[in-house]
């Protein structure tokens, strides 16, 4: 299956090519979950501004996302944001690291806005859990990303594990189909001995799990399917693993519903060349009717088919 990558590969590519030759810029787009950006040169080609919105802002400052996006860009972080959007970066082109490995490293930081953002409640658990486990207490606080309409992240620490909850909304009877398949996919697939070490997956279909189970509002009906990851300290056991955890779980609701739309469509065609496969068998199977010509006394030709 294809990974989806976790850096948006247009903030990457539109700003390497503006660092290499700097020029007028104005870029507006969509990356996954509805999260729009833009891309601009609002004053001078030499400085250019990215701006995001994201629908989850609010919560996600709750819980601590300023901080982390603080400790990844710092002073690009542009004090004045650029109005209809959550928070700016400021990026001068010419304070960009010359040598070209340094500078690679930076566009890649940058392309990491989004997740960087979306992080924080995540490392927040992580934290927590280490809490939990060192003074014994029972679980954490419940976290609620609405990063889309009718859809969330929930997300608790407990002392000996972290539970990450999606809700996810399955528009067609067709999609709930493959959705069951995948899922179940992932769970025969951690029987394997190499990835034993995989997190837990459980899926649900209508009933909430029981870590929020109780909250307010969840919705109760067939269309929606709830997926639970159960991530242990293994997981996040040092800065690398939990950066690789985060950015894997973060994508897995678009993973899922993306790999759906490919199978549904990778179906279509084969079903579409079975068809043409008997028409042509059709084709070949139509007898070819004998014509005779008959001639009048008077000479006229008239023909029999």
């Amino acid at each position: 299956m294809i990974l989806l990558e976790s850096h948006n590969l247009i903030i990457q590519t539109t700003l390497a090519e503006k660092i290499a030759k700097p020029s007028s810029l104005d870029v507006l787009f969509v990356d996954f979950d509805g999260v729009r950006f833009h891309l601009s040169t609002p004053e001078k080609k030499s400085v250019v501004q990215l701006s995001m919105n994201i629908r989850c802002w609010d919560e996600l400052v709750a819980y601590g996302a300023m901080q982390v996006l603080q400790r990844e860009y710092g002073p690009l972080i542009k004090q004045q944001t650029e109005p209809e959007y959550n928070i700016s970066l400021e990026i001068d082109i010419d304070q960009v690291p010359a040598d070209e490995e340094s500078r690679e490293a930076f566009v890649k930081s940058i392309s990491l806005f989004k997740r960087n953002a979306l992080a924080a409640p995540f490392e927040l658990a992580f934290k927590q859990q280490k809490e939990l486990e060192a003074s014994g207490g029972a679980q954490g606080q419940l976290m609620q990303i609405h990063y889309r309409d009718e859809e969330a992240i929930y997300i608790q620490a407990s002392p000996d594990r972290v539970t990450v909850i999606f809700s996810t909304v399955f528009r067609e009877e067709t999609d709930r189909i493959f959705g069951k398949v995948f899922l179940q996919e992932f769970v025969d697939a951690r029987r394997q001995p190499s990835i034993q070490n995989a997190p837990q997956v459980l899926y649900t279909n209508r009933d909430p799990p029981l870590e929020i189970r109780d909250l307010a509002g969840l919705r109760n009906t067939d269309d929606i399917g709830y997926v639970t990851f159960v991530l242990f300290p293994r997981h996040f056991a040092n800065a690398n693993i939990s950066f690789n955890t985060i950015s894997h779980v973060q994508l897995f609701r678009d993973y899922l519903h993306y790999h759906i739309k490919c199978s549904k469509a990778y179906m279509h065609s084969r079903m579409r060349h079975r068809v043409a496969e008997f028409q042509k068998v059709l084709n070949r199977a139509k007898t070819e009717v004998a014509t005779t010509e008959r001639k009048t006394v008077t000479g006229r030709t008239m023909t029999n088919r």
